[in-house]
């Protein structure tokens, strides 16, 4: 009889066991990893302090400021590359990082408080729509554009949107108002700022940036070069901070032959990872000549220092910033990020590039300060290699780590671009307002040059183009007068330049900024 009853209830039994263990599963999955099914929460000192600033503060406070600034506070105590992201920040930074945008496809320049267009892409939304370098846009929508108030972060907001949402401008072009719909596009934020052949056998292509979407731009400039007879490249990378590290181990592997090791990075909770060459690449076996500087960082630094330690390329210029970390971005909920460093990046032959931290961040940014007052940017005798530690490249020359990356040929800071005339003319925009408000004076005259290699022979600036750069740098307060010749010289080259972006952008700036540039002489010196 009891075993009867047993066998009524089994059943039922077995139910409610599985129920709650199902139930308990569920909870469970929901629980955040590290803390048990029972884990009771208690509020942590940050929560504390900001539930005690919201209900006992003697004013309001804005608590997700407040808890924004904590955060990273906090990130900075760990290392100079770890750092937060407001979400009012995080759009734009991530464009950069996918390499495009969704606006109107124009450059523009606050010139008297009035929005100048300055360049509109080729093909893009706003060449679609008819508008033209010199057109001055008044209202954008509702939103007026031009006066005392306007500030580029306001403008920005306003031209960019989703993809295929109109925006209706008022532009003003030869004292005549006209009104034109735009429909917002893909604009690519390029990482090429210029690629063309120096001489009949060296390509040039200078890099600015490591975006998702650089390693394809570069396969896009780099085989037509190839196919004009190219047989030497100079890489120009100087100011390239860095960016996706793949896409400079995409790059590496178009120089390096055979399966050779490019980069690995390790950390705590990173194990070790390799990054091979495993494709034949386009360039293995021509010359190679690599420009770098102090602001050539990260990424650059893992380009370079596989070509080093395999002693494919020749670097000129100056040693690196100097950054080995690896960082991984993580999305928040409220739609901010953090970058946390997570691992160390090594060249081949296990250098790293990073140099130290340990002073705190703002003796790390002041390192570079630092290099012009103790001289290294003037004499090769002055770099700071740490020599704790010798490395050889396969070749057998000495290398160094723990400090960026040191070229094997020393290119001396041009001092006539420290002065603090030139730094004016830089920080006010005089330079890039001559070059657009030349244009315009003298776009027929200028329309007779077709390619930048023909402006670039045929052009010079005149006594009368130098009194009106006088004038305008007059107007931003600059007397420049007194300047010496040397620097003259410099700024001249600098106009000439300007003018060049203005009928070809960046490609015609670079390619006649670089007529005379030492690191571009040295490099044809070394590869011949």
């Amino acid at each position: 009889m009891v075993q009867k009853k047993y066998q009524v209830w089994l059943p039922l039994l077995f139910s409610i066991v599985m129920i709650t263990g199902m139930f308990m599963g569920y909870k469970m999955r929901d629980a955040l990893p590290g803390r048990s099914f029972f884990y009771s929460e208690r509020p942590s000192s940050v929560r504390e302090i900001t539930d005690l600033l919201k209900n006992r503060y003697v004013d309001s406070v804005n608590i997700k400021t407040l808890t924004d600034t904590a955060i990273a506070a906090m990130l900075s105590k760990l290392d100079p590359h770890s750092t937060f992201i407001p979400a009012k920040e995080l759009q734009q930074i991530n464009e950069e990082i996918k390499g495009n945008f969704f606006g109107i496809g124009i450059e523009y320049n606050i010139i008297s408080d009035s929005l100048n267009v300055v360049n509109v892409l080729p093909g893009g939304p706003s060449d679609m729509a008819g508008l033209k370098t010199g057109d001055i846009i008044l209202m954008a929508g509702d939103s007026a554009i031009s006066g005392q108030k306007i500030i580029p972060e306001r403008v920005r907001n306003i031209l960019r949107g989703n993809a295929g949402s109109t925006i209706k401008l008022t532009i003003l072009r030869s004292d005549k108002k006209m009104m034109t719909e735009v429909a917002r596009g893909n604009i690519p934020i390029t990482s090429i700022d210029a690629a063309y052949m120096i001489d009949a056998q060296t390509g040039y292509i200078r890099l600015n940036k490591f975006s998702s979407r650089t390693y394809k731009e570069f396969m896009t400039n780099l085989m037509p070069l190839k196919k004009t007879g190219m047989v030497n490249i100079v890489l120009d990378l100087r100011g390239n901070g860095g960016g996706v590290l793949d896409q400079a181990i995409e790059i590496a592997d178009e120089f390096l032959p055979g399966d050779k090791l490019i980069t690995f990075t390790e950390g705590l909770h990173s194990p070790k990872k390799e990054y091979r060459a495993r494709r034949t690449g386009q360039f293995e076996t021509g010359k190679l000549t690599v420009l770098a500087d102090e602001g050539t960082a990260s990424a650059s630094e893992v380009l370079m220092g596989a070509l080093q330690d395999w002693d494919r390329a020749t670097i000129v210029g100056r040693r690196t910033f100097g950054k080995g970390l690896v960082q991984e971005q993580y999305d928040l909920r409220d739609r901010s990020a953090i970058r946390l460093t997570v691992a160390r990046y090594f060249t081949p032959i296990g250098r790293s590039i990073q140099r130290s931290y340990k002073k705190g961040t703002k003796s790390y940014y002041e390192d570079i300060s630092d290099r012009f007052t103790h001289g290294e940017m003037i004499s090769a005798d002055s770099v700071k290699n740490d020599t704790s530690k010798i490395y050889l490249s396969q070749g057998g020359k000495k290398l160094y780590g723990n400090g960026g990356i040191s070229p094997d040929h020393f290119i001396a800071a041009d001092t006539s671009r420290l002065s603090l005339t030139t730094a004016k003319i830089y920080s006010r925009g005089t330079l890039n307002d001559f070059g657009y408000k030349y244009y315009k004076l003298n776009a027929a005259e200028l329309s007779k040059y077709k390619t930048a290699t023909q402006f670039i022979q045929g052009y010079t600036i005149s006594e009368n183009d130098w009194k009106y750069f006088e004038s305008l740098a007059l107007q931003d307060s600059i007397p420049i007068k007194t300047i010496t010749p040397k620097e003259k010289t410099f700024i001249e080259s600098v106009l000439k330049s300007a003018i060049a972006r203005q009928l070809f952008r960046n490609g015609g700036f670079y390619e006649a900024l670089n007529e005379k540039d030492k690191f571009i002489m040295k490099a044809l010196e070394v590869m011949k």
